[in-house]
Formats: structure tokens, sequence, C-alpha cells
């Protein structure tokens, strides 16, 4: 009897997975199924049910299940994660890292390894229990603690006395002396290991539940795999899990150098092949904000893709803005039940609709306003929210974000996958409620519809263009001199024509709706291999083959 190997990618807007002979290296079955972003484990196992029932392969002749993951690149993209505190020792310049609190105390080593000045253990115990209430993990680092670490654990273990939580180390997930980006790695760390814990765990209750007993491979953003455990321990590993399999899959696209640009649901990913291979970043990976020693594959992750929410303001006599947040909502296509969007979709608060999630503890919620206002009176836009509960501003945006990392709402809002439905480019979702969200914001705007939905499609096509020349500018100069470049692309008084000399290959369902205008501006070619809807899942489970061999050839894909 035959083996396989199961990948899956649990994307912004879809799960997907695949099903590949280990002995003739072809897909067996694929599917798609909608991302369950407040239990993605439902999702996984939707996936594995209907890879097997629809190949009718039983579950003993899986060997192993490779996945990759945007949970972690989201997370950050959309600052989302663990509440982090930093504590940071020695004489050194202080940064900021977007975390929730960042102490900066006496302490620290010499290049040689002594020590510079005495830890300041009172000042330790003192932060830690003047932050405790308010973090749900801890960063530490220390000056020059890849030649002496002994700061960063008398500190691990002072913290596991006055609050036990996670802690992490930056000498036990970096050996590199620059500090600022040593720091924004453990921060990384413990900002996305309870995202990692639950994720992992919803997985393994999907495998029993479809009858798999077979290993698990989490793709790590240097395109290597890891077992569970590490992934749960080094969880920023996993940060660039999604590109490292975009890449792999590019890999069997047949050019030997080119662009692989990934368009998702959150996010677009930029990365590159040359020779053939994946490249690999020597700096390590950086995020948003984020530059860290985390190897990982040569990429660059921006918020922009199929479900980034569509924010319009009306402008009188102009029309109305229309502009893409770097921020995921559920698209109104891919929403059950949503109420009619004329009865509350447009401007300003109006531009969400907040829905508690399915299966949510009304005890749990009856202990929080907005969750209770939402159990009574159904789903709200953020204004009502704001007229019902008295929160309005940064309190009700905040209050709303905690809720959301809680997995206890989620939010709908009109996107780019909705636009691509109204226009007929589209069908995995339900049409007519896209339909519905175009004309409510299209008769605020004074618009018709059609008009509407082109200048979404537009604006996200800018914003991917941004993305890759983003990418490409940084491989050529530096990022402070590549941004006055890329902001004059076009303005008021002159525009640059740019050719990209390297073909695109294309990945994600949505790409095909895309890229072809943003290759065309590029004055490139792009093209969509075999597969191309579900990319990642192939380069999943081709990186989790090459790790771990079951039978059959050694893998190299279509090259």
């Amino acid at each position: 009897m035959d083996s396989y190997c199961i990948g899956i990618d649990t994307g912004g807007t879809c799960t997907d997975g695949v099903l590949i002979s280990n002995s003739t290296l072809q897909v067996a079955h694929w599917v798609k199924e909608p991302t369950t972003h407040h239990d993605l484990g439902i999702g996984v196992g939707r996936v594995l049910a209907r890879l097997l029932t629809g190949s009718g392969v039983p579950p003993e002749a899986v060997r192993r299940l490779s996945v990759s993951t945007t949970l972690a690149t989201n997370a950050v993209v959309e600052g989302r994660g663990a509440r982090v505190g930093l504590l940071v020792f020695g004489h050194v310049r202080h940064f900021k890292l977007p975390v929730t609190a960042s102490v900066f105390m006496k302490g620290g080593h010499k290049i040689t390894g002594e020590e510079d000045e005495p830890l300041d253990l009172e000042g330790l115990v003192d932060s830690v229990r003047a932050i405790r209430g308010e973090v749900d993990s801890y960063a530490v680092c220390s000056a020059m603690s890849i030649k002496n670490p002994a700061h960063e654990l008398v500190a691990e273990e002072a913290i596991a006395i006055l609050d036990p939580k996670p802690v992490f180390c930056s000498h036990q997930v970096s050996g590199s002396p620059g500090m600022h980006a040593r720091a924004a790695t453990a921060c990384l760390h413990a900002r996305l290991m309870p995202l990692m814990v639950g994720f992992l765990s919803s997985v393994q209750i999907s495998m029993l539940k479809a009858g798999l007993n077979c290993p698990v491979t989490i793709i790590c953003g240097n395109g290597r795999g890891a077992g569970l455990d590490e992934a749960v321990q080094r969880a920023a590993i996993t940060v660039a899990s999604g590109p490292a399999a975009t890449a792999r899959f590019g890999c069997t696209a047949g050019e030997r150098t080119a662009l692989v640009v990934d368009v998702g649901g959150t996010t677009t990913d930029v990365c590159m092949i040359r020779d053939g291979h994946p490249v690999l970043s020597n700096e390590g990976c950086r995020i948003g904000q984020w530059q860290t020693h985390i190897e990982a594959i040569d990429m660059y992750t921006a918020g922009g893709g199929g479900d980034s929410h569509v924010i319009c303001t009306a402008e009188d006599g102009q029309g109305g803005s229309i502009r893409l947040a770097p921020v995921r909502v559920q698209p109104l296509c891919m929403t059950a039940g949503l109420p009619d969007p004329e009865d509350w979709l447009g401007c300003g608060l109006r531009n969400a609709l907040i829905m508690p999630v399915e299966g949510l503890d009304e005890a749990a919620a009856s202990h929080d306003e907005i969750l209770n206002c939402l159990l009574q009176h159904g789903p709200l836009s953020p204004q009502s929210l704001a007229l019902r509960t008295g929160a309005a501003g940064m309190l009700l945006e905040k209050w709303l974000e905690r809720l959301a990392y809680r997995q206890q709402i989620k939010v709908i809002g009109f996107t780019p996958t909705d636009a691509l439905h109204v226009l007929g480019k589209l069908a995995i979702g339900n049409r007519h409620q896209a339909e519905q969200g175009a004309k409510a914001l299209a008769a605020v705007l004074g618009m018709d519809v059609e008009r509407l939905c082109l200048r979404v499609v537009a604006e996200t096509e800018q914003v991917i263009e941004t993305i890759i020349l983003d990418y490409l500018a940084r491989k050529v100069w530096p990022a402070s001199e590549a941004a006055p470049f890329l902001s004059s692309k076009d303005n008021p008084f002159f525009s640059l024509s740019v050719a990209v000399k390297i073909p695109i290959i294309g990945i994600g369902a949505a790409s095909r709706c895309f890229l072809p205008a943003v290759a065309e501006r590029l004055r490139t070619t792009v093209s969509f291999p075999d597969y191309y809807e579900v990319g990642n899942a192939v380069g999943a489970a081709l990186i989790g083959r090459e790790e771990f061999p079951v039978g059959g050839d050694a893998l190299s894909g279509r090259e």
C-alpha cells in the first residue's frame, strides 16, 4: 500500500491541505476550508477529514503531517499576542520595542565575560511586582549575556518566584551580540508562545478526531522543520513559516531566479529564489518593527491582502477616499448569518460589525460589558457599542483588540475579497452579502457599486506593488535610502516608471486576481504553477518530506 504525507497551511482566509504520494510525489487530493480564527483547529480538522474521505486514503497510510502557519506572522503584523514585560540589564542606550513594559536596570557583563556591574536585584524585584498584573510573559536581556548569562539566569529564577509566568532569556534564543535585535528575538518568543501552544493543541485534537497518529512537523522560517516541543519553546522560529513554504513551492515552478509573491488574507509575503533555491537572510528576519536574530528565508511581509479592512471616508464634493488598513477582518462574503450591511456598514465607527464567536461561554461573558452587550443585543457596530457602553476612542479600540486576542469576538468588514466577489472574479463565498455591503458603502461615498469595487481592487494592487518594490529596494539600498524613492514613485509633480528584471511567481487563490495587473505595471511577467491556490500547503509537505524522508526517491520537486 502506498504511503502519503499531508501538508497544511493555515492562512488568513483559508486553511489549505494537500495529500501527496510518497512514491510518485504527485498531489493526490487538495482542499480549501475557511480558516476558523476563533479556533484554528476546527478548520484544520475539516481539512483533514475532507482530505481522507475525498481521496479514500486510510489514516494509517499517512506517514507525516507538516504544518505551515501564518499565525505568528499575522500576530506580529496585527500587533496581537501575549503582553510582554522586557527587562534589560547593563549600560546600554535605551531602545523601544512594541511591548507592554520596558525596564532598564543596572547589571550586565563585559565582552570578556566579567561582570560589568552587579545586578540590581532590588530594582528587579520592584519592577516585577509593579508590572506583573499587566503582562502575560517576560523577556530578559542582559549586556553580553552571550559571554556570561549569569544575570539573565538569576533574573529568570527571581521572576519564577515572584510571578510564575513564561520567561525567555535572550542568550537562549540568540548567540549574536546585537542587543536590540537579541532583545526583540526574546520578546517575540515571549509574545507568541501562548498563541503557539493553543494552535498546536488544536492541531493534535484534530488529528485524533481524524484517526491520524503520525509525526508532526512545524515549518520554521528558515525552511526547516521542527517538532512540537521546539515550536512551543521557541515559537518565534515559526514567524516566517508561511513564507518558507511559499519559497519552497516557488522552487517547483522551473524558474532559476524569481520573486515569489504570496497574496494572503492578512499579508503579502515576498521572497526570492536564486539558482533554484530559496535565499536565506544574512541578518535575521524583519517583520514590521521587529528586526530579529531569527534565521529565516530572506523575505518581506507587510499588511495587505484579500482580507484587509477597507476603510472609507466620505469627503464632501470629492466622492470620498478608500484605503486599506493593515489589519485583517472577516469578509462579508465569508460570514454566516450576517445582518443586512445596509443597517450597519458605513464610515467611521460604522466600518465594522462586532460579533461574539460561536460557543462563547455566556457565564464568563457576563462579566465583560461589551460581551454582555453583544449577547443581549446581537452583533453591533463599534458606533452602537460606544453608545450602549459609553466606551469610546482608544478605550474602545484597545478593549476590542483584547477581546479579539482572547478569541471571544470576530470583526467583520468590507474587504478586497468582497470586492472580487461583486466583480465576479472570485466565488468562494456568499456573493449576495458582498453586494449588499458594496451598495451600502457606495451609497455613502456617492458612487456606483462597480466603481467602488474597482477602486478597492486598484488600491489593493497598489499596496502589493509597493510591498514588492519595498522588498527589492531593500536589496539595493539601505531602508533609509529606499523610503524616499518609494514615496516619490508617484506624486503631484512627477512619476517614476520601474521595470523589474526578474519574473514573478504567484501563490494564493487571490493572487491571480491582483498580480497580473501588478506585473504589467512593473513590466515583468507572472506565472501561476500547478496547485498555486494551495502552494503553501504543497511547500509544507515538501519540506516535511525532505526533512524526514519516507520511501520513494529523493525529493526535488519539479526543478
